[in-house]
C-alpha cells in the first residue's frame, strides 16, 4: 500500500502498524514525534496504530541546541 509520509509517497507493507513504519525508518529510540492524518499518536499507541492506504504520515525529529 502507499501513504504519504513527510509528503512524499512512501510504499509499505499491508497491515503495517506505526511501531513496524519507525522501526523500518530506523528511528527507534530516537526523540520523534508522529502524526497520522493530523492527529498525533502517542508513542505507547504506535504498535496499536494500523497504517491505511493514503494516510497521511508525519514524523518530527526533535533537535536539541542552544
Amino acid at each position: 500500500m502507499e501513504i504519504e509520509l513527510n509528503g512524499a509517497p512512501h510504499r509499505l507493507a499491508d497491515g503495517q502498524n506505526l511501531q513496524q513504519l519507525v522501526a523500518a525508518l530506523e528511528l527507534s529510540g530516537k526523540a520523534i514525534a508522529v502524526a497520522v492524518n493530523r492527529q498525533v499518536v502517542p508513542s505507547h499507541l504506535w504498535g496499536l496504530h494500523a497504517l491505511q492506504a493514503q494516510d497521511k504520515v508525519d514524523i518530527v525529529r526533535a533537535i536539541g541546541g542552544g
